[in-house]
């Protein structure tokens, strides 16, 4: 079987590490771990057509986003509002006039640096190989490329785009099991009987009752999600699916379940998901779609996938949201940092993250890129993710630092709430909706787009040679994030500040 991973020489490894580090600051290195994973790539090409040239793309014109003084929630649900609300929290930010944290800008090139270093350890001179980011990489932990053997175990009958049809109702389920899972939680592979946890272990437990068919009404081919298949799923048999037990507890589970059982209505909508009810049908509606252009390569707007995940999948989120004039927002919620209401309008003080729809888009947008070969036009709409892996590495460079009586509360919430009398790492928690979560979402948004150019910079890229945001968050800042809290909190690995997940925003 071909290998995924392109082996360095280990003398190399270690000298590139060390000169990569030179400019870094003492405490920054000893956070930098001496080891190379690569992103994994699809490893056959038996499946993949030719990726057109950039040059050939024709200029396509991007609607503009709703108009926020007469549609308000409209505006709210776009992926325009995610990067223009964030950047005014970020305008405060640069004159560390935040309500929860103080901010040392000084320490922004530190955080640069760091996250140029990580690249740079694990691709220097490839950057180009750099994938987007996306659930298919976490698919492949361990070196096991297990998105290609599933596609070489399908007959060479089933064409690319039922082939596709499938890895999106894979990843979409999988994208929505993907909240964090807490540290207690590991899933042991049925296929490999080795262990994972976090979003790998979700990824391969999601991909083996995937295989067995726990997603599928269809005896005959259960390599498939479908309305009727996500009926039948209740609280005891995704638990059942995910070995949650009382020593193996899951945060979130009840909402994960939620989600999916919630997923079975949504996916009635015949018109994008088929008479079938299946999320990967939205690919015969996206090439359809009167806005797609039919070049060399279909086009695809950017904006019309994030219409049918944000409408077509609206009701899946809880009901008890933020919402304007009735109309549910999703991932949004109210910021003390934005234009206070009065005199602003209600809807100002709002911030949109609609995380798990972005992380959709990402993750959906590589099997048809790969196997159609599709090109989706305003792909730069798309903001980095707005979770804690990209948040902590905020907090751990010391860019952003608690402010103390929110650390307090915080470390209250920890040991009401999480704390279990054996606590170790104890770091400040809070719930999603609190107003220091929803300030740090909204400052990871708006310093990951600072991140990108500071870091091409560092790289010596230029022009169509350099690293676009999915790039950056594969390689840099997600993984980065998980590094440095890896080192500054070996035992768990945790972020630096807690989240209380209830399985439906991160």
């Amino acid at each position: 079987m071909l290998g995924i991973f392109k082996k360095k020489d280990s003398k190399n490894t270690r000298h590139d590490s060390k000169s990569d580090k030179g400019s870094l600051r003492p405490a920054l290195i000893e956070r930098i771990s001496d080891y190379s994973h690569k992103s994994p790539k699809l490893v056959s090409d038996r499946f993949a057509l030719p990726s057109p040239s950039a040059t050939a793309m024709p200029d396509v014109t991007i609607p503009d986003p709703p108009d926020p003084r007469s549609h308000p929630a409209a505006y709210l649900r776009s992926i325009h509002a995610v990067r223009q609300r964030s950047q005014l929290v970020l305008e405060e930010a640069k004159v560390n006039a935040l309500n929860h944290f103080d901010v040392d800008l000084s320490k922004f090139k530190d955080t640069a640096e760091y996250v140029v270093a990580i690249i740079k350890r694990d691709f220097e001179g490839a950057y180009s190989s750099i994938p987007p980011h996306g659930r298919w990489q976490h698919f492949e932990v361990g070196g096991r490329p297990r998105v290609t053997q599933l596609l070489q175990s399908w007959q060479s009958s089933i064409d690319n785009q039922e082939r596709t049809r499938r890895l999106i109702d894979l990843f979409l389920v999988s994208v929505l099991l993907d909240a964090g899972a807490g540290t207690k939680w590991s899933y042991k592979s049925k296929e490999s009987a080795k262990s994972y946890a976090r979003s790998e272990g979700l990824a391969v437990a999601s991909l083996e009752m995937f295989k067995a068919g726990a997603f599928s009404s269809d005896a005959d081919q259960p390599h498939q999600v479908d309305a009727a298949g996500l009926k039948k799923l209740t609280v005891d048999t995704l638990a059942k699916g995910l070995q949650v037990s009382e020593s193996n507890a899951m945060s979130g589970l009840e909402g994960r379940a939620g989600l999916l059982i919630r997923l079975s209505t949504a996916l009635e909508n015949a018109d994008i998901f088929g008479v079938d009810g299946r999320p990967g049908n939205m690919i015969d509606y996206l090439l359809s779609h009167p806005t797609t252009q039919a070049a060399s390569v279909p086009i695809i707007l950017l904006p019309t996938l994030w219409s049918v995940l944000m409408d077509g999948l609206s009701t899946i989120w809880p009901s008890t949201r933020t919402n304007i004039q009735g109309t549910p927002l999703g991932d949004a919620w109210p910021c003390r940092a934005m234009p206070k209401s009065p005199p602003a309008q209600p809807w100002e003080n709002i911030v949109p993250f609609h995380k798990l729809t972005q992380w959709l888009c990402y993750s959906l947008m590589v099997p048809m890129t790969k196997l159609l070969n599709v090109h989706f036009a305003g792909a730069d709409l798309m903001t980095g993710l707005p979770e804690y892996r990209n948040g902590g590495l905020l907090v751990d460079t010391g860019l952003l630092t608690l402010k103390e009586e929110d650390r307090l509360k915080g470390l209250k919430t920890y040991h009401q709430m999480v704390g279990d009398g054996h606590a170790v790492e104890v770091v400040p928690t809070f719930v999603p909706s609190d107003d220091v979560i929803v300030e740090w979402r909204a400052l990871t948004v708006g310093f990951l787009d600072d991140l990108l150019a500071a870091v091409n910079k560092g790289l010596g890229l230029e022009g169509s040679g350099q690293l676009t945001l999915a790039q950056m968050l594969e390689a840099g800042t997600w993984k980065g994030g998980r590094e440095i809290a890896q080192v500054s909190r070996p035992i768990t690995g945790g972020p630096p500040i807690g989240i209380i997940s209830d399985g439906t925003v991160f």
